[in-house]
């Protein structure tokens, strides 16, 4: 069966298409009784608007994009929960993308999502695309940045809408209590260094470990925010000669790669190799008192607050306003 078209409800009702689309639009005055006889016609042909057509019209696709680094990630997962849950009210929909710690395909979905005339985007850069960014923030496309910064080149966090963490007094606290513990042989667990979030962290580490006279450089291991990675990382640092007595891991991804291979290596957490971790990892409720060092995160609030950023930015109710700045500031917990 063909698709009704506005033509053929306008002719039912015995109205014009400006008034059908008045009515569908809720723009304009329209008497009650044209009103019943559209909406009846609308039922009884089954017309559905074009979605296509409405967001040429009104210039609004009501899609915003996400991209992330890594959308099966709990973390990203809470980021973007928040982000629906606070734009949904207000009918857009979200468009998610994975740029897997990829700048090249991150450019990619850039240039894709500017194709989609999306009216928002979010973004957790995996870096590299600042330039890009940039020009697609001053072509009048809103952008907030999420969880990381540009890099410094284009200005950093001054430039775009930003929620992201304290990362860097975070990592300072957290390795402090391992200090605070006697540990003075630590090894790192970090992601790239093109990314904010690895930059700021690590240099969270160094500034606790200076302030207690700790002069030498730790055992560090870079990887890409993977599982992978951390379970490489303990394969290096197990063969380190003298091995780390702690580990501090930067993300929690990393994180549970960290306890899968300690645990492999048969070693005991934390008699053997206590373990620090940004970001809560789940499976340590599986260990018996593992003295697990944590900083918390929120990122549902965080989430909803970049939504609500972008809702603003739509409605261009901040249009004259310098970029908003939402730091969170975590604390470190302790299990067992």
């Amino acid at each position: 069966m063909a698709k009704a078209t506005i033509k053929e409800v306008a002719a039912e009702a015995e109205v014009s298409t400006a008034t059908v689309s008045r009515v569908l639009n809720d723009s304009g005055y329209v008497s009650d009784e044209i009103r019943e006889r559209v909406l009846e016609a609308v039922a009884k042909l089954n017309y559905q608007p074009s979605a296509i057509a409405r967001s040429l019209k009104q210039d609004k696709t009501y899609m915003i994009g996400v991209i992330v680094p890594d959308i099966s990630n709990p973390y990203f997962m809470g980021i973007s929960r928040g982000i629906e849950d606070a734009v949904g009210a207000e009918g857009f929909q979200l468009m998610f993308c994975s740029s897997d710690e990829n700048p090249e395909k991150e450019g990619r979905l850039l240039q894709l999502l500017r194709e989609k005339r999306v009216d928002a985007v979010v973004l957790a850069t995996a870096g590299g695309n600042d330039e890009t960014v940039k020009a697609l923030s001053e072509s009048g496309l809103p952008i907030v940045l999420v969880d990381r910064k540009l890099g410094t080149e284009t200005g950093g966090a001054g430039v775009l809408d930003l929620v992201a963490e304290d990362n860097e007094e975070g990592a300072y606290r957290l390795t402090g209590r391992l200090l605070e513990e006697g540990h003075v042989r630590i090894g790192v667990v970090n992601g790239p260094a093109r990314v904010s979030t690895g930059r700021e962290r690590f240099e969270g580490v160094l500034r606790a470990m200076r302030e207690r006279g700790l002069r030498e450089q730790p055992l560090v291991y870079n990887g890409a925010f993977s599982t992978e990675d951390g379970v490489r990382a303990v394969r290096k640092f197990l063969q380190a000669d003298p091995k780390p007595t702690a580990i501090v891991s930067l993300n929690n991804r990393m994180s549970l790669g960290v306890l899968l291979e300690i645990v492999r290596s048969g070693l005991r957490i934390p008699e053997d190799m206590a373990v620090a971790s940004f970001g809560e990892v789940e499976a340590i409720s599986l260990l018996r008192q593992p003295g697990f060092y944590y900083i918390d995160q929120h990122p549902y609030d965080m989430g909803t607050r970049a939504g609500e950023i972008l809702l603003r930015r739509i409605r261009k109710e901040r249009a004259e306003e310098g970029p908003a700045i939402e730091i969170f500031r975590n604390e470190v917990n302790r299990i067992g």
